[in-house]
């Protein structure tokens, strides 16, 4: 039956998660934009920073794990109720901090209140699309990630302008309270939902490897033995690998472009929206390339590997942004890795819902969503202090130079790695 004939409400359910994506970073970018601001409200140096973005991402790593464990429970509806108000609650929250503690404590309410999004997401993408289609399902909704990255250069430096930096939290924080509503309103599972029809009820689940799953694997999930698994690590060590570099273009990247080329981050960010929308066109792009390859006949684990091949050798041009002296040079360079970063996100995600059934789904992104936080909270204290190193030695931009190398080779190391650990497709029974 033609895909036009089968109904369309699963992507209402992609324009859901898309807009909760872009609200979730819309609020963790904030700090980013906020930051020689804040530097001078609270006395913070290169390390102070280096430590509050580690709080985060260690309350992010520790959500990830109880949020991912806890979805697989209660399911993907109550279990992103409970995280969007818990993340705007925080979110808002950093309007009352009077000092660094109560600053940090805020951010860390934030971490975990945001570790519900993905584990969520992924779930929900899962249990409401075949595989050929759940790429590009990924692709379109984690490119809410960079359209709120996007916003957000625009928004929090005119709110910053006009009414403060507190007002800016306060602003951005309660957009994830007027998409609850909806959520609340247009979100079922399929098999609870009265708006999907039948034909697409049944295009949903036409994965034949699934069908015998569900109809012969009655037992409980054994969470412990998700981590004696190969498949789980492979996917582990790829977002160990490769998601602190997107945490380095989220926190650092203002800074980068302030103290390099004087962006005055008090007015729109023109260079940051640049790079952002970069990244939604790699976002969609990327699920796009390995769903176009399974409809040419590839398998999907070949798919999602040949196209992460493709993706991490498109970081790799970073390296060179060290010797970029004009500032759009280094916008079209920091672009294409930061675009290349978020098509390979859509296709690590994929992999891991091609390798494990969907009553473990959100475990195993929780995990490996810790994983990506446990390295996000190594980097950004080793970031930190190399450029706290290189300023004291009067050449700050030096340190940027040695980061961008780390940057450029992170995602041919993790691919190589992956390949290893699970060289042939082989779908985890548990």
């Amino acid at each position: 039956m033609p895909t036009s004939q089968i109904g369309k409400y699963r992507w209402v359910v992609v324009a859901l998660l898309f807009f909760a994506t872009s609200i979730n970073y819309l609020d963790r970018q904030v700090i980013g934009l906020l930051k020689p601001t804040l530097d001078k409200a609270f006395n913070w140096d290169e390390k102070d920073y280096g430590y509050i973005v580690m709080a985060f991402q260690a309350s992010y790593a520790v959500g990830l794990l109880i949020f991912g464990r806890l979805i697989d429970k209660i399911g993907t509806k109550l279990g992103y109720i409970i995280s969007i108000i818990a993340w705007s609650i925080a979110a808002m929250g950093h309007a009352l901090a009077k000092s660094t503690l109560g600053f940090t404590m805020a951010r860390v309410g934030l971490g975990l209140g945001e570790s519900g999004n993905f584990p969520a997401a992924i779930k929900s993408v899962t249990e409401w699309f075949p595989k050929k289609e759940r790429a590009l399902a990924t692709g379109i909704f984690n490119s809410g990630a960079n359209i709120g990255a996007v916003v957000a250069p625009i928004l929090v430096p005119w709110i910053l302008g006009a009414y403060g930096w507190q007002e800016a939290f306060w602003i951005t924080g309660a957009l994830g309270l007027i998409w609850l509503v909806f959520w609340i309103i247009f979100y079922e599972i399929p098999s609870k939902q009265k708006r999907v029809s039948k034909a697409e009820f049944d295009y949903i689940h036409s994965d034949l490897d699934e069908k015998e799953e569900e109809a012969n694997d009655g037992k409980k999930l054994s969470w412990g033995k998700l981590f004696s698994i190969r498949q789980t690590w492979a996917f582990v060590v790829g977002k160990f690998m490769t998601d602190p570099v997107w945490w380095f273009f989220l926190f650092w990247l203002p800074d980068y472009f302030s103290s390099t080329f004087h962006l005055d981050l008090k007015k729109p960010g023109w260079a940051l929206v640049i790079v952002y929308t970069a990244t939604t066109i790699g976002s969609i792009g990327g699920g796009y390339l390995s769903s176009y390859f399974i409809k040419r006949g590839w398998s999907a684990y070949k798919s999602r590997k040949v196209a992460m091949l493709f993706f991490a050798l498109c970081v790799v041009p970073i390296m060179t942004a060290r010797g970029a002296t004009n500032m759009w040079v280094a916008v079209a360079l920091i672009s294409l890795a930061a675009a290349a970063h978020q098509a390979w996100s859509a296709n690590i995600y994929t992999v891991a819902s091609d390798l494990f059934p969907k009553k473990a789904i959100s475990s195993v992104v929780g995990i490996g969503g810790m994983a990506g936080s446990v390295g996000g909270i190594l980097f950004p204290l080793l970031v930190g202090n190399i450029l706290e190193h290189f300023k004291e030695a009067g050449d700050k931009n030096a340190g940027y130079n040695l980061i961008f190398l780390i940057c450029g080779s992170a995602y041919l190391i993790a691919w190589v790695i992956m390949h290893f650990l699970v060289p042939k497709m082989k779908r985890v029974v548990l």
